[in-house]
């Protein structure tokens, strides 16, 4: 049997010895930097080298803060600091569904465009996440959109009076959240067609107010028209037990002073 020396123990990558402040400083550039080149270039044609001298800061720092370049994209994906939060809960900081309310999900969803041009940056990273998909964006799915959107589903069924979703629940839930979901998406577009629609964190949570009533009228409309459809089938019921009328084996009235009887 061939002899293997033992692997050499794995050292710590050496860093400059800086102050805390200087440290978040650093790490702060190094996502900033990372999100942009991400978005730009996607993860593949991105380099730890060029996110380094982005950022200005020592390349071995990417190893040092995040384990790597796959640490620093989840990093940024999932991110990058409370101002650019993920609307979605990330896997390991899944947000708490039992204090769900519609409100909190509006302005958890908007929170990211209150960031201006790091928004448009993460937003971009995400529509490219989904063409040369890493695997992040299924996660996303399942464990931040599908807890999300059980979250708002059971808040619907509890509102409605029903006992379990079906599928009207569920087309309201994507109703409710598709309004934010086209802010996200396309607040490039209305940076063109409406740029004060987006224009600072006050604009932002005007649209948090505007999704809230939309969402409520909709509830409403949809507990209208269930109520609505209860009192259709009731009635439905009502005239099917109801027994059909008696009618004579004799003569039938065929018209005003005349009779005509069967069979004749």
């Amino acid at each position: 049997m061939q002899f293997r020396p033992p692997a050499a123990p794995i050292r710590d990558v050496p860093v400059p010895r800086t102050s805390r402040a200087d440290e978040e400083h650093a790490r702060e550039r190094l996502l900033l930097a990372a999100l942009r080149l991400f978005a730009e270039q996607g993860y593949a044609k991105t380099s730890i080298r060029q996110i380094g001298l982005a950022a200005g800061v020592n390349v071995a720092s990417v190893s040092y803060y995040f384990g790597g370049k796959a640490g620093l994209y989840r990093a940024v994906f999932w991110g990058m600091t409370g101002h650019t939060a993920d609307p979605c809960a990330a896997p390991d900081a899944a947000a708490d569904m039992t204090s769900f309310s519609l409100r909190h999900l509006f302005q958890r969803m908007l929170e990211p465009l209150k960031s201006g041009a790091q928004a448009r940056l993460w937003i971009k990273l995400h529509r490219r996440e989904m063409i040369e998909p890493t695997g992040l964006w299924q996660q996303k799915i399942n464990q931040g959109m599908q807890p999300m959107h059980a979250a708002l589903v059971g808040s619907l069924c509890e509102r409605l009076g029903i006992d379990q979703p079906d599928d009207e629940v569920q087309a309201l839930a994507m109703l409710i959240v598709g309004p934010a979901v086209h802010l996200l998406v396309n607040c490039e577009v209305i940076d063109i067609l409406a740029p004060q629609l987006l224009a600072d964190a006050d604009a932002v949570d005007r649209w948090c107010e505007r999704l809230l009533a939309n969402a409520e009228a909709l509830i409403s409309a949809e507990g209208r028209r269930r109520r609505a459809d209860d009192v259709s089938r009731r009635g439905h019921a009502k005239r099917a037990r109801k027994p059909p009328a008696a009618r004579s084996s004799g003569a039938t009235t065929s018209a005003p002073g005349r009779t005509s009887r069967r069979g004749a």
